[in-house]
């Protein structure tokens, strides 16, 4: 009997401190473990929401063919998200900037510069030269201008554009953001002795080039905030000359290349494609020349990156904090 006590003893014990679960159905699987109650998520810094936004400009700069860079940095920049408020080009980087000006997207840029041919833009002829003022007449790289590019006038462009120029009886600089898009970019580019001065504005215009080839100070005046700037100027040196052209363009290429050492210290960041060997009228190196530009922009990311988030916080370190006196 003691026995028997001392079981139904420890029966009624165990039933005491097993809870008993009810359920209607079959056997339940037991509830997870619970988690460590998580701290409150901590709100995320207001700056970035708030921060003003910079007008970033990207300065295009003068180099004939070795301008189809400018077709790469384009591309990268927007597929970084990088945004492109203003476009100022000079010379080819007049051409190509308008090309995107015109509609923001540079996939179809690119499929226009692929398309791109020297004779599209240069009308040699026998009589420019003995009756002229240069080797090319010009018109048919306005022409092309005209029926690639579908708005008439700056005004109408989706991204606001200037191109410069250099009046020939002055020699000062000129800023063309308003008028005909192909005048414009057909004035910017007239290289001396290559193509013929354009009477635009009631001046005597050439190549941008001569005054400035990485017109930066004219994106500063445009409003910019931030500059981007597309230097292919580099490497100066050529040891195939052949032809009087060939002395005509070396010669353009040296006078660019030297007014661009000063101006190119004025950009926020500068962009330089490796396209130095290119040269001047080589045409068959635009796949090259539009890698080139890719890579170049996106080594350049972080430092653009960089520059946004210095301007935005100098910004924003000058808005009166909330309840501080004002000044």
């Amino acid at each position: 009997m003691a026995r028997l006590a001392l079981v139904a003893a420890l029966l009624l014990a165990a039933c005491k401190t097993v809870p008993v679960v009810e359920t209607t159905g079959p056997l339940l699987a037991p509830p997870p473990p619970q988690q460590p109650a998580q701290p409150p998520s901590q709100p995320k810094p207001m700056v970035a929401a708030h921060a003003p936004v910079p007008r970033v400009a990207l300065v295009l700069g003068g180099g004939a063919a070795r301008g189809f860079a400018h077709v790469g940095v384009l591309r990268a920049l927007e597929q970084e998200k990088i945004p492109v408020d203003l476009i100022v080009g000079t010379s080819v980087g007049s051409l190509i900037g308008a090309l995107y000006a015109e509609e923001r997207n540079s996939f179809e840029l690119e499929w226009t510069a692929f398309q791109l041919e020297k004779d599209d833009l240069f009308d040699y002829g026998v009589m420019n030269v003995v009756s002229g003022m240069s080797f090319a007449a010009g018109d048919r790289l306005e022409r092309w201008l005209t029926e690639k590019i579908k708005v008439k006038n700056i005004e109408e462009m989706k991204v606001p554009f200037a191109a410069v120029a250099t009046d020939l009886n002055w020699g000062t600089r000129v800023v063309i953001d308003r008028g005909s898009v192909a005048r414009a970019v057909r004035a910017s580019s007239a290289i001396p002795g290559v193509f013929p001065p354009v009477q635009h504005m009631g001046k005597i215009l050439v190549d941008g080039g001569v005054t400035d080839n990485i017109p930066i100070s004219v994106a500063r005046e445009q409003g910019a905030d931030l500059v981007i700037a597309v230097d292919i100027s580099e490497n100066i040196g050529n040891t195939n000359i052949k032809n009087v052209i060939d002395v005509v363009l070396q010669s353009t290429n040296i006078m660019f290349a030297l007014n661009v050492e000063h101006s190119k210290r004025g950009a926020d960041v500068l962009v330089t494609p490796k396209v130095g060997d290119v040269g001047m009228l080589d045409f068959t190196q635009k796949k090259r020349c539009m890698a080139a530009g890719i890579e170049a922009a996106r080594e350049a990311i972080p430092k653009i990156r960089a520059a946004i988030a210095a301007w935005q916080a100098r910004k924003m370190a000058a808005v009166p904090a909330a309840g501080s006196p004002r000044g």
